[in-house]
């Protein structure tokens, strides 16, 4: 379904994406804005060419994702990359917004399929 696409070298030029369920989203859409949950205090996002990592680590087999393409420059505070939990073996980055999604910075909603296996593919 899905194949690789390359990181860039310059982490903050990536284009992030937050996985959640279309549900999720539905709410987000009505309150405005996705908070960070309390137990964590930030929202994971991914780039694109990453995703796929946490969506098999955490989200196997769904089939009710969607990925919300997010425009940095509409988010109310700065995206940290930092070490995913659990950390990954590559030493790959994830990047983590410490305050609240608005809704009016998601560009894009696409949905979020697996393979027949279950797995999720890298995004090209």
């Amino acid at each position: 379904m899905c194949q690789a696409e390359g990181m860039s070298d310059d982490a903050g030029a990536a284009t992030l994406v937050h996985m959640c369920s279309q549900q999720e989203w539905d709410r987000v859409v009505s309150e405005g804005q996705l908070r960070p949950a309390a137990d964590v205090g930030f929202i994971h996002l991914s780039a694109r060419g990453q995703v796929h990592i946490p969506a098999n680590l955490f989200y196997r087999g769904r089939t009710d994702l969607v990925l919300l393409e997010v425009d940095e420059s509409l988010l109310d505070a700065s995206v940290v990359w930092e070490q995913g939990v659990p950390a990954h073996p590559d030493g790959i980055l994830f990047p983590h917004l410490y305050a609240p999604l608005p809704a009016a910075a998601v560009s894009r909603v696409s949905r979020y399929r697996p393979e027949p296996d279950g797995t999720f593919a890298p995004l090209r």
